[in-house]
């Protein structure tokens, strides 16, 4: 299996394009080319299935997520913080610090 697969299924009006197989610069690029195709869509993009993602990729999903809401779901911590220093929302609940500045100040 190379390269990458993008799997689109539909339910209750919301399209989730589940990726398989390779994310990279190249193949960001059919992700990119899927989402726009569904413009005015409720869109899920789903990484849990993929077996590689290159760094390379979040630079060329940034634009298209970033001009348009889509909820982002299965990302590693490693890209969902490349995603936020891009200025893409992921949809992932913050992290609560393990101390808050409360606890710090009330020591």
């Amino acid at each position: 299996m190379a390269g990458l697969q993008i799997h689109s299924e539909e339910v209750a009006g919301r399209v989730t394009l589940r990726l398989e197989g390779i994310l990279d610069g190249r193949t960001a690029h059919e992700v990119r080319t899927s989402l726009s195709e569904l413009s005015g869509r409720e869109v899920v993009l789903d990484f849990t299935h993929l077996r590689e993602f290159k760094d390379s990729a979040v630079g060329v999903l940034t634009r298209e997520l970033v001009e348009r809401p889509v909820q982002l779901r299965g990302l590693a911590t490693h890209h969902e913080r490349m995603f936020r220093y891009f200025g893409v929302g992921t949809g992932e609940s913050q992290r609560r610090a393990y101390y808050t500045p409360e606890d710090i100040l009330s020591a």
